[in-house]
């Protein structure tokens, strides 16, 4: 994964009126959240915002596939998160509308469990 820097200011700023959009540095992408909900990933160019199974038929619906990656011998892991709509990219009220829902499902997710110190 890599991060378009361009992308997040303006994941950043079309999402202002929402809170505030942090990130954190995740396998060479950045991982974002809004107000510390976690929402989207970022990887190379494209954004991905979180889904569950409450809002898996709206994203089929949007036909927007879900997050996969090369694990290694020939097997694609999938993570929870779905390709976002072309739109979010120039039209911020799509972007919000989008970013809701991945805001929506990084909420319902249940916490971590913080890792033991060795």
């Amino acid at each position: 994964m890599t991060v378009d820097t361009g992308l997040i200011a303006w994941v950043e700023e079309a999402l202002a009126p929402m809170g505030t959009v942090t990130r954190r540095a995740m396998m060479g992408g950045a991982t974002l959240y809004l107000d510390g909900v976690i929402f989207a990933i970022v990887d190379d160019d494209q954004l991905w915002f979180k889904a569950d199974a409450t809002s898996d038929a709206d994203w089929d619906a949007a036909g927007c596939p879900r997050f996969t990656f090369q694990m290694g011998e020939g097997r694609t892991g999938t993570m929870n998160y779905r390709r976002a709509p072309d739109a979010v990219y120039d039209d911020a009220d799509d972007m919000r509308n989008w970013a809701r829902m991945g805001v929506a499902a990084g909420a319902r997710a249940p916490a971590r469990k913080p890792r033991k110190k060795g």
